[in-house]
């Protein structure tokens, strides 16, 4: 029995593609990058895999804003091929890039009348690029890259990692639903490590079945013990690291 596949797909200016394909066959799963001009003149390459993952990077330079001149492409040109994929029970991840792509994509956090999205990424409160590491708690609910996971720890690098919603009480009515799954929290000395100024401490966003899945954090960057800047005499050097764990859920859901 073949293992499931994950396509990892990525544009000009991804730039952790290699890195989130090697999660996924550490979680026992096959891997395959593909560029998405490849996809657009081959569409059934995506018939083959089980799980969609677009990964962080700054694409096509991150022009007019992160993500969207990739989301623009997706949308005019494969917009078909992700609502099959979404419906015949395909998981599909957003990482950090990726996240801001499935926000305006129509796949997650879409308003059902309107068809607009519901939530954004903006720019950091601090108006700066940040890349370190966060304390983030994962909430119960329906999101199958989450389960059995509470608190951990991953790093963050983004300039527009914000999460905002366009009516912002909506909020609480997400969080009951398990739609934001994973959330900013303080560290040991009771100091907020929410980096962006999300609203609601927001780091990860679901849709209802919880099957398509986006987060800023990097969990392809926390792989093993030794990659946490704290791990001598902290962790287990021969443990698994906490991201790992995202991508091993993927791969049993879909086994």
């Amino acid at each position: 029995m073949l293992s499931p596949r994950a396509l990892i797909l990525r544009a000009p200016g991804t730039n952790c593609d290699h890195e989130t394909a090697h999660a996924f066959e550490r979680a026992g799963g096959m891997a395959r990058r593909v560029h998405v001009r490849a996809l657009v003149e081959k569409p059934s390459i995506a018939d083959d895999c089980q799980i969609l993952c677009i990964p962080g990077g700054f694409s096509y330079g991150d022009d007019i804003a992160s993500g969207r001149i990739f989301a623009l492409e997706l949308k005019t040109r494969l917009a078909d091929v992700l609502m099959r994929f979404r419906d015949r029970g395909g998981l599909v991840l957003g990482i950090c890039n990726g996240f801001q792509v499935l926000l305006q994509t129509g796949l997650l956090l879409t308003d059902p009348v309107s068809h607009t999205p519901e939530a954004s990424l903006a720019h950091n409160t601090s108006g700066r690029y940040i890349d370190r590491w966060v304390r983030l708690r994962c909430h119960a609910g329906p999101c199958v890259f989450l389960r059995g996971l509470g608190d951990l720890e991953l790093p963050v690098a983004h300039a527009e990692g914000r999460f905002v919603l366009r009516d912002p009480a909506r909020l609480e009515s997400l969080s009951a639903a398990g739609q934001l799954p994973l959330t900013y929290i303080a560290d040991d000395e009771g100091r907020s490590t929410n980096p962006n100024g999300a609203m609601g401490d927001v780091a990860g966003a679901c849709d209802p079945t919880g099957r398509i899945f986006g987060l800023m954090p990097h969990p392809e960057r926390f792989l093993d013990a030794t990659q946490h800047p704290a791990w001598c005499g902290r962790l287990d050097p021969a443990a698994p690291g906490a991201g790992l764990m995202l991508f091993v859920n993927a791969v049993k859901a879909m086994a």
